[in-house]
């Protein structure tokens, strides 16, 4: 396919994220990365180089001046997003902007009224929602596979204490209040994010615990969502454990568990594990699927929903993503205050 029919990306920043979303859809017959900018010349040409992009650019402003690029990969800091996003719809580039997609509601709702005020997308990412695995899941809710869902678990964490500094001593984003660090902004994001796809609604208020770092962000957090149909729903995120996770979802009439991966396991095929059955006798089901980089599923089936519109995405709207930034906000005040805390509108 010709360059001029693909979906041209260019690319804020050099993380480790980045360098992963580059990798990932490299492959892609829909999209192509052509040109990375960083914060100097010198190191978006090197990171161009690395990563075999053809072009690169000495500022973030100039990657958004340039006509040559249809839409825009945000990976950076969380307390970034919500400025170069803006920025971006402001020039009229389509957004794929990492998860969280702000640090707050408030901000949130601001950018998806830019977005639409310029006529353009713009969209949060999770990688593991275009998943096949994902698909599984959200058609076997659609199919009230396993009856009224009674209660949801959802939890991320992996042990990233060590890692408080990169190699030169700089300190790890993750754990920089300014930043938007944390765990719950973090890992936690993605659990409340499955939480909200398989409810399909808001939490009407939430109650959280949390451990913290000297720094002041939160450690380790964990949450009780209670939803207005009657559905509660469990949460839980940490940098300080090890690596786990995973998804269960009990209905009146059966369970599915799912690790929720944005990347197919390295020891087989992903899978969804289905119970169709009420007694602790009943047996789970395997459903395996097909897997490949979450990057890849996702960024295609973005540049479906630039092309055609939004039935060809598969993650989440700016409404559900509005919703899970009121309840990470509410969940990181309650985790403060000690008591149930209304999740706002």
């Amino acid at each position: 396919m010709p360059l001029g029919s693909l979906l041209r990306f260019g690319v804020l920043g050099a993380a480790n994220v980045a360098r992963g979303f580059i990798a990932g859809v490299s492959a892609s017959h829909l999209l192509q990365v052509t040109t990375i900018a960083s914060r100097s010349a010198a190191k978006a040409e090197a990171f161009a180089k690395e990563m075999s992009v053809p072009r690169f650019k000495g500022s973030y402003d100039a990657l958004l001046d340039d006509p040559d690029i249809d839409a825009v990969y945000i990976p950076l800091p969380n307390s970034l997003h919500a400025e170069w996003a803006r920025r971006a719809v402001a020039r009229g580039k389509h957004v794929l902007c990492e998860k969280p997609v702000s640090v707050n509601a408030s901000e949130a709702k601001a950018m998806f009224a830019a977005a639409q005020a310029n006529g353009v997308h713009l969209v949060e990412a999770y990688p593991y929602l275009a998943q096949p695995q994902t698909l599984m899941l959200r058609q076997l809710l659609q199919e009230s596979a396993i009856g009224r869902l009674q209660l949801i678990r959802a939890h991320f964490g992996f042990n990233a204490v060590n890692l408080r500094v990169d190699p030169l001593g700089a300190p790890n984003v993750r754990f920089v209040p300014d930043l938007g660090g944390g765990a719950l902004l973090d890992a936690g994001s993605y659990a409340v994010s499955l939480v909200r796809i398989a409810a399909g609604e808001r939490p009407s208020r939430v109650h959280a615990a949390a451990t913290w770092e000297p720094s002041g962000v939160d450690r380790t957090l964990v949450a009780t969502l209670e939803f207005p149909s009657g559905l509660l729903g469990q949460v839980s995120c940490s940098f300080a454990a090890a690596f786990h996770r995973h998804a269960m979802i009990a209905g009146e009439t059966g369970v599915i568990e799912t690790t929720y991966s944005n990347h197919p396991p390295a020891d087989g095929a992903p899978r969804v594990m289905i119970k169709r059955g009420t007694t602790a006798a009943a047996a789970f089901e395997a459903i395996e699927v097909s897997g490949g980089s979450g990057f890849l599923a996702e960024a295609e089936s973005f540049a479906r929903l630039v092309a055609d519109g939004p039935s060809e995405w598969h993650g989440v709207t700016p409404v559900e993503s509005v919703d899970i930034m009121l309840t990470l906000d509410a969940m990181r005040k309650s985790a403060r205050s000690g008591i149930w805390e209304a999740v706002g509108t």
